[in-house]
């Protein structure tokens, strides 16, 4: 039997990744709606959604890939939830932080480094991409935030290339993520226009149609983008900008819901292109 790669979309940033004998999970917050989360600076927001799908429920995964610690990546239910000797893998800043809570297994990865994990003849690993969570001199005062490639092979095949984008803001730089990368078959891209006191900190529709347009993926999900208050762009924007600019590949997930990810899969699932 051919292994097979997929994303199962919880919420907000938070997925599961299956692929081959992997089990990623993304993000993870899993409060439910109502709940009030801290962003620093004496800044909370609420949420919106409930999670598709609550952390036991799900498989147990072999590691945690977390773009950057604030509190809608990582809440007080996952903190709760997921054991401390779970491998995370984050930013060096997440990655003295998370000791500090007794999560021991957590480790940092400076950008361009990569952490490599083999099991029955596949391989995983995965690479720290560049990423800015705030404008200018506003982004020393939010945590650090990585983008992430996640490469899977099998018996020395690359089966797929993963971009999972993070919290970043868009610019012209993260051109080299492709020119350094390659071709990329699939993308998740982080979304929702986030804003505080008038400060973009998350790509709204226009940004995101400029990183689809500049990254050029096969397959483009966008999560990230309606689950607390925030959020400012809803998802509608984003499809809209990339109608009108004619990209492809542009793929809704629905919560709960699972999508292939393998460029021969891309479709399967239900989810319509925009």
């Amino acid at each position: 039997m051919t292994p097979d790669a997929s994303v199962t979309f919880v919420g907000n940033a938070t997925t599961l990744l299956r692929l081959g004998a992997f089990t990623v999970l993304t993000d993870p917050a899993f409060s439910p709606a109502g709940s009030r989360t801290y962003l620093g600076y004496g800044a909370w927001t609420r949420r919106l959604r409930d999670p598709a799908i609550p952390y036991p429920e799900l498989p147990a995964p072999d590691l945690v890939l977390l773009s950057h610690l604030h509190g809608d990546h990582f809440d007080r239910t996952a903190r709760r939830q997921i054991p401390r000797d779970l491998p995370i893998v984050t930013t060096v800043q997440a990655q003295r932080r998370l000791r500090r809570k007794h999560f021991e297994a957590a480790s940092g990865l400076p950008t361009w480094e990569a952490r490599e994990w083999r099991r029955d003849g596949e391989l995983l690993r995965i690479t720290a991409l560049p990423g800015r969570h705030g404008p200018g001199f506003v982004d020393r005062l939010l945590p650090d935030v990585m983008g992430s490639l996640v490469e899977w092979e099998v018996a020395g095949e690359r089966r797929l290339r993963l971009y999972v984008t993070g919290d970043t803001l868009y610019r012209p730089y993260l051109s080299e993520i492709r020119e350094r990368c390659g071709d990329i078959d699939a993308m998740l891209i982080h979304l929702g226009g986030t804003r505080l006191l008038g400060l973009l900190l998350t790509m709204d529709g226009r940004q995101g149609a400029d990183l689809t347009g500049l990254i050029r993926p096969a397959l483009t999900l966008p999560i990230h983008y309606d689950d607390y208050r925030v959020m400012k762009s809803p998802l509608s924007d984003f499809l809209a900008e990339c109608r009108t600019r004619a990209l492809t590949g542009v793929q809704p997930i629905g919560r709960g819901e699972t999508v292939g990810l393998l460029p021969s899969a891309a479709g399967r699932g239900g989810a319509e292109n925009a």
